[in-house]
């Protein structure tokens, strides 16, 4: 069993299962899923216990850190060889704390491949993007620059990029107002 780049193993003898658990509780029931399997020596039909996630930028007590986020909340995934998912291991799987059901409940329903592949495209999207950041600001919201040729200025936002990573924030700059690309890290919401 691995964890690894899902894409990687879309194969036609395997399935992906959706697994509803308690949300905020992903990390403690792959890990408890994990002992699990190797109990039940599961290892070689469970291939894959998967909890996708992305690292955004936060600022937190006027620092910078880095977090992880989980991509979706309360759901954990599972790549299984075909037919080897059984009663003993689906009453197994969702005996365990934090565990609520399978997708299809006591008969689980696997993935469509399109749905898997739309899936993996976008958690390999969001690996190729590396570290995000957080959006936590608005069109109209106004932001003081914290960081660069214009810091301690304060603006106006104007517009967000589509991919999310920079503002467009409208500073006054001898009387006159002037459009500044800055990225998240840059600026502060004004308190």
């Amino acid at each position: 069993m691995n964890d690894t780049n899902p894409s990687n193993n879309l194969d036609q003898d395997t399935k992906w299962y959706v697994l509803r658990i308690v949300g905020g509780r992903e990390k403690k029931v792959q890990e408890y899923l994990k002992k699990e399997i190797e109990i039940n020596r599961w290892d070689t039909d469970i291939l894959q216990i998967l909890c996708p996630t992305e690292k955004i930028y936060k600022e937190v007590g006027g620092k910078k850190v880095i977090r992880e986020r989980v991509l979706y909340p309360g759901y954990i995934l599972l790549q299984v060889k075909e037919g080897k998912l059984n009663g003993d291991m689906i009453s197994g799987i969702q005996s365990i704390t934090n565990v609520i059901h399978f997708l299809g409940r006591d008969n689980p329903e696997a993935l469509r491949e399109s749905e898997v592949r739309k899936m993996f495209g976008n958690f390999d999207d969001q690996e190729d993007k590396g570290i995000g950041v957080e959006n936590q600001y608005m069109v109209g919201e106004t932001v003081k620059i914290k960081d660069g040729a214009f810091n301690d200025f304060t603006g106006t936002i104007e517009s967000i990029s589509e991919d999310g990573k920079k503002l467009t924030v409208i500073v006054k700059i001898f009387g006159r107002e002037t459009p500044v690309e800055l990225s998240f890290t840059q600026v502060k919401k004004e308190s």
